[in-house]
């Protein structure tokens, strides 16, 4: 499986901008915000600001890069 992140400023209303998406084949599976320094002990993390289709859910976890969701999308999508 080959994932393809891209950089993205993503307007969530907050200090909480830095973003990258995650396509599969031209698809889009994740819109992910580091989170800033607003956020305490969680900033620096990626969140899981929205996931399609097998990363949907009520669950946006954190990650404290972007190998470690790389690792979770693919066991997501195994």
């Amino acid at each position: 499986m080959s994932l393809t992140l891209q950089p993205a400023r993503i307007d969530t209303g907050s200090p909480d901008e830095e973003g990258c998406l995650v396509f599969r084949d031209g698809k889009l599976l994740a819109v992910l915000v580091r989170l800033s320094a607003q956020q305490g002990d969680l900033a620096g993390r990626w969140y899981v600001e929205k996931g399609f289709g097998l990363l949907d859910g009520p669950a946006h976890p954190t990650f404290a890069d972007l190998d470690a969701v790389q690792s979770w999308v693919s066991r997501k999508l195994a």
